[in-house]
């Protein structure tokens, strides 16, 4: 799955899957250019690390639920290559497990503009500049398919729009751009350090068939896969991985 030549954005490469997708794609050649937020530590190391295999990378601090952070991270791509090949989406989060009887407006709308109002803008500012050939990637969830945990409700529902955004923008710019989405279940990572507790984790690890949490560098390789030629025809996909958790 070379990818030598091509230019990629991973939006939200600083950390956990996003950075492993950077990673992944410059093992293949490619040229890339990670948003961060504020993981500059772990996103500038991401940046040495790429470099040392050959290829060219940059990194580049925004918020891309702003048309400024997004302008700047598309500007820093075509400054720097004059070209976009690829886009990964990987910028999201839950922020908060809140209740629906509990939630703010001001959450519900910083969730979906997080995960949803970012990709809409992302991918509205790189179509222009990306040819015949060229990719997008999305990053949904198992929660846009079940509903996810407790207190998800915005997350989920963000996710699952992900989902249906995928599948409509494909059916607008083909034949010359795909558009897939991933969709992990439980990946070992910062995010569900931070929003699942121990005894869930292992819970829902023990219900997949293969018995464990996935891996950021497992999800990259499927993305890789995606945003590759390998994968021509296929678009308008959102492809499962989630260790045999839930089957589509």
């Amino acid at each position: 799955m070379s990818m030598a030549g091509k230019v990629a954005i991973v939006a939200g490469g600083g950390r956990d899957i996003g950075r492993a997708c950077a990673l992944e794609l410059a093992s293949r050649g490619a040229n890339v250019v990670i948003s961060y937020h504020s993981s500059s530590t772990t996103a500038k190391s991401a940046v040495a690390e790429m470099e040392a295999m050959g290829v060219k990378a940059v990194a580049v601090q925004a918020d891309l639920t702003t048309q400024e952070g997004v302008d700047a991270c598309v500007k820093t791509a075509i400054d720097s290559f004059g070209k976009i090949d690829t886009l990964v989406h990987v910028s999201g989060g839950l922020v908060e497990r809140i209740k629906i009887a509990d939630m703010s407006l001001a959450h519900w709308h910083k969730v979906m503009d997080l995960n949803l109002t970012s990709l809409f803008m992302m991918s509205q500012a790189c179509i222009p500049h990306m040819g015949k050939g060229s990719s997008i990637v999305t990053l949904a969830s198992q929660a846009g398919r079940d509903g996810g945990g407790g207190g998800a409700v915005a997350y989920a529902t963000s996710k699952g729009a992900i989902m249906t955004f995928t599948r409509g923008l494909a059916k607008e710019l083909g034949p010359h751009i795909r558009v897939n989405g991933v969709c992990p279940g439980m990946i070992s990572t910062g995010f569900h350090d931070t929003f699942t507790n121990d005894t869930i984790r292992a819970n829902v690890a023990g219900a997949t068939a293969l018995k464990r949490e996935g891996q950021s560098e497992e999800v990259a390789k499927l993305v890789a896969f995606l945003a590759s030629d390998e994968s021509s025809y296929m678009t308008g996909n959102n492809v499962d991985i989630n260790g045999g958790l839930l089957f589509s």
